[in-house]
């Protein structure tokens, strides 16, 4: 175990828990456990959305899947910085404007029903609980390699830390771990991109070129189709990642940390940016990997790759870049699966616990109680699956989970604001149907199935041939809402139509997360 590498995580860990000490301090009531009491600007809400997007799935998992599948690893990088302008043009604006504390309480805004609260935060956990699994498979990966920890081990410590993070700093501790990180690994993503460029005499052509004689797939590592064979495939993962940024859970709250739906937008313009740069160094990092560690020492540390980026610090940096890298990506997951605790337990304690079953008879102080239990149940959870996805690649784990959120809340979001005669059933059936579809058909995909052992969670041929299903998924959760609304008979409220048009216009009544 190197001395390096265990004072960094050490000082990680208690830089975040020192964040976390002081937060709890400011954490007073339920608006600031959930929202941080609305009083973050644009550019730390920026920053911290671009904190909970540069996740364990991005850093280690796309820098992995460049290095090991060439193109096809790169879908990842512009894919999730496009889905940004979609969130920013469709999403942001009506969000803040109509929501509160979690995504239910928007759809909720037009339709006062428990059912469509309840499949809202059902989405919520399923999705959280996904994504959740991905940073933990990186967690689980990263500090085996670094400290030689157990691989079980290693995934219930950050287990754990985040819950500590959750149960006692809330939305305000979430957010500043998640700039603090993000800062770092930006910073650290440069220092890397830098030594990689000055390798190839900053010259791009040069690294194109020497890239495509050191991977066994020669000239075809710059070309489409290493991974997705077939055309459709990639279309589909596509979709998932373009789409399903705007119906992330954790994503959409962190609108109802500002003050106003200006500041959102605003902040959404900042992320896009931190983004955009961080995804660019993503090529050459996952460039650098195949050229400088090579593909058989990155696929002996981690057969999906995951391990790239940390491996590319040690060869071309030494110790003490290897130790750097590892400890922020260590920040990262920390940050990222706190968020994710966070909204699910928000989600379990707001919506089914305090709207639900108490219906809105609860004091805050028995609301933010439950949400501090639930996430310890969350983790739990989460923990448990991640055992059993070792072997899986963490970007491409994070796309099923985008892929399920694109099918399940993003075609209720767009039809709960734009759709007129949208009506309460249609809202569950389109929740419903685009949750059961994605989730059935990966379960029944060559992610979960694959006949040679160990190769996927279980071993077998795949029922539904396809790697991401959002292709099928998203069009069947449109018209599960559409159907529900045509098919049922109950009558669409264009009363409450026009005031959530207005209202999500406007932002008309709506001042802050505390009185809104």
């Amino acid at each position: 175990m190197s001395t390096m590498a265990l004072s960094l995580f050490l000082g990680i860990i208690f830089l975040t828990l020192a964040i976390t000490y002081l937060s709890s301090k400011r954490t007073k009531n339920a608006s600031d456990f959930y929202t941080a009491g609305g009083g973050l600007t644009a550019w730390q809400n920026g920053l911290a959305v671009a904190g909970d997007f540069m996740s364990a799935a991005s850093f280690l998992g796309i820098t992995g899947a460049i290095a090991l599948i060439g193109f096809d690893g790169f879908y990842m990088s512009i894919g999730n910085l496009v889905a940004f302008l979609f969130l920013l043009y469709l999403v942001s604006e009506p969000l803040r404007n109509l929501g509160k504390y979690t995504m239910a309480d928007m759809i909720t805004a037009r339709f006062n029903s428990k059912k469509v609260r309840g499949v809202a935060a059902l989405n919520t956990l399923v999705i959280s609980i996904f994504y959740m699994i991905a940073q933990l498979v990186g967690a689980g990966g990263l500090i085996k390699l670094l400290l030689g920890i157990d691989y079980a081990w290693s995934v219930l410590l950050v287990g754990v830390l985040m819950t500590i993070y959750v149960i006692f700093g809330g939305m305000t501790a979430t957010s500043w771990v998640q700039i603090t990180k993000a800062v770092l690994l930006l910073v650290g993503s440069f220092i890397l991109t830098f030594i990689v460029f000055a390798k190839f005499n900053f010259s791009v052509i040069s690294m194109f070129e020497h890239v495509k004689s050191v991977t066994p797939l020669g000239d075809e590592f710059l070309n489409p189709g290493n991974k997705y064979k077939d055309g459709l495939d990639m279309i589909s993962f596509n979709m998932a990642l373009v789409l399903g940024a705007a119906g992330l859970p954790h994503l959409l709250v962190r609108f109802f940390t500002v003050k106003d739906a200006a500041t959102a937008r605003k902040s959404v313009v900042y992320s896009t940016w931190f983004i955009g740069a961080f995804f660019i160094m993503t090529i050459f990092l996952g460039f650098g990997a195949a050229a400088f560690v090579g593909f058989d020492n990155i696929v002996a540390a981690n057969p999906a790759g995951n391990m790239a980026a940390p491996l590319l610090a040690l060869t071309v940096g030494g110790e003490i870049l290897f130790a750097f890298v590892s400890a922020v990506a260590f920040a990262t997951i920390l940050a990222v699966v706190s968020g994710l605790v966070l909204t699910s337990a928000s989600a379990f304690a707001h919506d089914i616990y305090g709207e639900i079953i108490k219906g809105g008879n609860v004091t805050e102080k028995q609301q933010v109680l439950v949400a501090r239990i639930s996430s310890i149940g969350v983790a739990v959870i989460s923990i448990l699956l991640a055992l059993f996805a070792q072997k899986l690649n963490v970007a491409f784990l994070s796309v099923l989970a985008l892929g399920i959120a694109a099918s399940a809340n993003l075609p209720v979001i767009l039809c709960t604001i734009y759709w007129k005669r949208f009506n309460a059933t249609g809202a569950i059936m389109g929740m419903l149907f685009g949750l059961l579809s994605s989730v059935t058909l990966v379960l029944l995909s060559p992610n979960v199935w694959n006949p040679t052992p160990g190769a996927a969670i279980f071993t077998g041929d795949p029922i539904f041939p396809m790697l991401n299903p959002t292709i099928y998924t998203v069009p069947l959760g449109f018209l599960g809402a559409y159907l529900g609304t045509v098919l049922s008979k109950e009558k669409a409220n264009a009363e409450s139509f026009a005031e959530v048009l207005f209202k999500s216009n406007t932002g008309y009544g709506i001042s802050s997360a505390k009185d809104h």
